[in-house]
């Protein structure tokens, strides 16, 4: 996820009556962004949803509820390396999972930023190297 700088409103946020409590996001990274989307479109007989607020993505349809995620622009996906990355429901414990993250030993390796209309964000690694992503509504 792109990172933003803009603080949030308090009443901007609220987390939904039904929320995965595990999954909520995932990126595919794409070193030609074209080509993967295509791809994607191609097989699962989809269209995937592009908005301007988020170049270099373009999102799985989905309806509410269900958890969605998106192909993403190598230039977008710094952790390309890193492979396809899944994000975690934090909410309300963000802060407290990062903390546990530096006890374990382990390495935050995107730190904490919000995202108008998407929520808080960050990357920890795991102990086998994976980067896993952390979402949070509140």
């Amino acid at each position: 996820m792109s990172t933003a700088t803009a603080v949030p409103n308090a009443t901007e946020q609220t987390v939904p009556t039904f929320r995965n409590p595990v999954v909520t996001w995932f990126e595919i990274p794409a070193i030609d962004f074209e080509r993967a989307v295509h791809f994607y479109e191609a097989v699962f007989a989809i269209q995937m949803k592009r908005d301007p607020k988020f170049p270099g993505m373009a999102i799985f349809p989905y309806e509410h509820p269900a958890v969605t995620g998106c192909v993403v622009d190598k230039q977008e996906a710094e952790l390309i390396s890193a492979g396809v990355c899944v994000f975690l429901n934090c909410d309300n414990k963000l802060d407290a999972v990062l903390e546990r993250t530096i006890e374990a030993g382990q390495p935050i390796v995107e730190d904490k930023n919000y995202i108008p209309a998407v929520g808080w964000v960050a990357r920890i690694q795991d102990t086998e190297g994976n980067s896993v992503g952390l979402h949070a509504i509140v």
